[in-house]
């Protein structure tokens, strides 16, 4: 290797080393300020409720003894910087408070519930992309240059229909053909590993037509580009024209949607979990809502935020390690 080559590796090499130390650090300053953001959010569910959440939780026929002990009990008793500075230390010794409900510690009520709605979620996740990824390639690449207009429309229409449909719908659609009908599946539950499967398909229905449309544009988009038509022209093989070519240059704007809708899967969730009766953190909030039990509720969407800017961060570094221009377009932003 010569010195010239030597040196261009180690500006290569540092220029790299910058530009990721320059996404680190504006990432990292985003990430403080997602998580300072939700913490408030979170902390003010309680001091925000319209009215006394003591006597809220207490009913009409609480004492005025009765709610001055549950003002206590909660540190509503104290100015709201001051509730703020105990909330605060509670999340830095991991103590997110007791449930009101079941008398036992926000943490462990949500380390029961939380296998539940990360299974479906992350399930749909994988879904999502092991399908809306070859399936828009697919149509991208069958209808390229004008090709099978009548393939394109039918696609466009049906992936538009199915990417509005709402999983909620979805699900009720699902029980009542795989569950009643055909008694395929489970109706809900967690007895078994099949009962997760129409959760997962209701929750993953319309993200992957939404992605899979991004992805049929994008790689409509690369194919029309000089360089693929370079690559055709020496009669590279399909498989690596498109996996080594086309996918690389897709991925970049389909992973920034997929970023979006896959943490917004999260909420779905919990809705799911309500229609299939499944024991996760969607079922305990809306019975800590029925029940005004204010620690749990705010444990979950701290819970489910902190998992959603965690999905949203794993995107990003996934990005840079597939196209490092992104990276580099990030540090000098």
């Amino acid at each position: 290797m010569t010195t010239v080559e030597t040196g261009l590796r180690g500006v290569g090499t540092r220029l790299g080393r910058s530009a990721w130390g320059g996404f680190a650090l504006r990432r990292g300053g985003g990430l403080l300020l997602s998580i300072a953001v939700l913490v408030l959010l979170t902390f003010l569910i309680v001091p925000l409720i319209p009215g006394d959440p003591a006597a809220a939780i207490l009913g009409a026929d609480a004492t005025p003894e009765a709610i001055a002990a549950m003002r206590e009990r909660l540190g509503l008793d104290e100015p709201l910087p001051a509730q703020f500075v105990d909330y605060l230390r509670g999340l830095v010794t991991g103590d997110l408070g007791t449930s009101f409900h079941y008398g036992i510690p926000v943490t462990e009520t949500i380390a029961t519930k939380l296998g539940y709605t990360t299974t479906i979620a992350f399930g749909a996740i994988i879904v999502v992309l092991a399908v809306a990824i070859p399936l828009g390639m697919a149509v991208g690449v069958l209808t390229r240059g004008g090709r099978r207009p009548g393939l394109a429309t039918t696609f466009g229409a049906v992936a538009g229909f199915l990417a509005s449909f709402p999983s909620y719908v979805a699900a009720t659609v699902l029980i009542i053909v795989f569950a009643i009908q055909l008694g395929w599946l489970p109706a809900g539950g967690a007895s078994s590993t099949q009962a997760y499967i129409l959760p997962i398909a209701a929750l993953a229905l319309g993200p992957t037509f939404a992605v899979a449309r991004v992805v049929r544009q994008e790689t409509y988009n690369v194919m029309q580009q000089d360089f693929m038509r370079t690559a055709r022209g020496r009669r590279i093989s399909a498989a690596r024209l498109h996996l080594r070519h086309a996918l690389p240059n897709l991925l970049a704007s389909t992973l920034t949607l997929a970023g979006i809708i896959l943490a917004s899967l999260l909420g779905g969730a919990i809705i799911i979990e309500t229609v299939f009766n499944l024991p996760g953190l969607g079922t305990e909030v809306v019975s800590a809502i029925i029940y005004r039990d204010y620690p749990v509720i705010q444990g979950i969407v701290l819970t489910i935020g902190l998992i959603a800017i965690a999905i949203n961060l794993a995107i990003d570094v996934i990005l840079g390690i597939i196209d490092p221009r992104t990276i580099t377009a990030v540090s000098h932003d």
